[in-house]
């Protein structure tokens, strides 16, 4: 049998210097996020398959990783044709919907939570995407007013601000919708609820395809040409600057609650108070996000320059009570954790200055017991100083050595012979 060195396609290695990028992100994330009261759990990674497969995850359901079932199970399973009973979690969002029914009686209410792990998908790979990465989560599960979006935004917001600040970059937009709203422009064009899902999968493409393509798509699916161009049209009358309310009052008609577009613009002029002045909020009608689950507010982060989101989620008050009798009101953001270290990487990202110092002893092959003891003895009370400290045998390449050893964020190397002053 031959052995294959490289991962599987689509997964990935991770050098020292890049678990130093991924864990400092990771702690900023952490950190910022409990400030804004998000306390931290864990769910396994897998999931029944009848919960991943509920027609709750959009397009993710045809990316799921199923396991076979096992023994006398499969067996059955190959008569029957249900060869799998679980799967590889897709997100962090249903398995936080089942948590939190099955942990109910022992949360809070609100409950707060931050959830970080690895998602799998049977995507296809490219930069930025993976098939296994690590996803990054904030919800909050009890409260139904609009104060969670407004911590969700400002919370991830302020992360972002101080992630991104480290590689020059001050300005990101967080693009703000509501799934009601889409609704009330379909049904305003003359579409019905059941082709609802499918419109907006199409109109979710638009910044691929434009809007002409969305037009050509949806005449293709023998929608009536008069809806289509009704609803296209509606989309002809957006601008920068564009208000919530201004927009909604000449393209939603009567199928949409007046409350929805002022809640909507709260939560903006709310959120614009507690971020950094350079992060643009934007109202955008076009913004779909994947997930059928939603059911309210949505937003998505961006950058300029990179074609994929760094962040994405909204409300989905309907989840949770699939899985218990008592139903409970969630609203959520995910980061795109992997995609924000390809940014830092692309743009040079290094250790800030006041970083725990890394120090290494190279010691040579005939230093004297005294000298090796002097020497663990130094690393060990630089240890306890904070510092990072690596003992090693000088070797004959030492040049080559030296250069490793830097590039993995060493300042301070230091030869070490029998004579040496430590």
């Amino acid at each position: 049998m031959k052995f294959i060195a490289t991962p599987v396609k689509g997964m990935n290695d991770f050098l020292p210097a890049d678990m130093r990028l991924r864990e400092h992100v990771l702690g900023l994330i952490k950190e910022t996020y409990a400030t804004y009261g998000f306390d931290q759990i864990e769910t396994p990674v897998m999931e029944h398959i009848e919960n991943l497969t509920g027609k709750q995850g959009g397009e993710n359901e045809k990316l799921i990783f199923k396991i076979l079932k096992r023994g006398r199970e499969l067996e059955k399973g190959l008569e029957s044709g249900e060869l799998s009973d679980e799967g590889l979690r897709y997100d962090l969002t249903v398995p936080l919907a089942r948590y939190y029914s099955n942990n109910k009686n022992n949360l809070p209410t609100p409950l707060k939570a931050m959830q970080i792990g690895s998602v799998w998908r049977a995507d296809k790979p490219q930069k930025g995407r993976f098939r296994q990465f690590t996803q990054c989560d904030i919800d909050i599960i009890g409260d139904s007013s609009i104060m969670a979006e407004i911590e969700l935004i400002a919370a991830t917001a302020r992360m972002l601000t101080r992630i991104f600040s480290e590689v020059g970059i001050k300005e990101f937009t967080v693009h703000i919708n509501d799934r009601r709203i889409l609704k009330a422009m379909a049904a305003y064009a003359g579409f019905t609820p059941e082709q609802y899902d499918d419109v907006f999968i199409t109109l979710d493409k638009m910044d691929k395809i434009g809007l002409e393509g969305v037009k050509e798509t949806l005449l293709k699916r023998e929608y009536p040409a008069e809806a289509v161009e009704k609803y296209v049209s509606l989309f002809e009358k957006i601008q920068p600057g564009l208000q919530c309310k201004e927009f909604c009052s000449s393209t939603c008609g009567e199928f949409l609650e007046e409350k929805i577009p002022g809640n909507l613009d709260v939560i903006m002029n709310s959120v614009s108070c507690m971020i950094d002045p350079s992060v643009h909020l934007q109202f955008d009608p076009t913004l779909v996000r994947g997930m059928s689950y939603y059911t309210g507010t949505i937003f998505e982060i961006t950058i300029d320059g990179y074609n994929f989101s760094i962040a994405g989620g909204g409300r989905y008050d309907d989840m949770i009570g699939r899985f218990s009798n008592q139903p409970a009101c969630a609203c959520g953001f995910s980061i795109g954790f992997e995609r924000i270290v390809t940014i830092l990487k692309d743009l040079g990202w290094k250790e800030p200055e006041g970083s725990r110092k890394r120090m290494a002893f190279l010691v040579e092959e005939k230093a004297e017991p005294a000298k090796l003891q002097e020497v663990f003895a130094k690393a060990t009370a630089l240890r306890q100083e904070g510092a990072v400290v690596t003992v090693q045998p000088l070797k004959k390449n030492a040049k080559f050595q030296v250069e490793t050893l830097e590039k993995n964020g060493y300042t301070e190397i230091k030869k070490v012979y029998n004579d040496t002053q430590l």
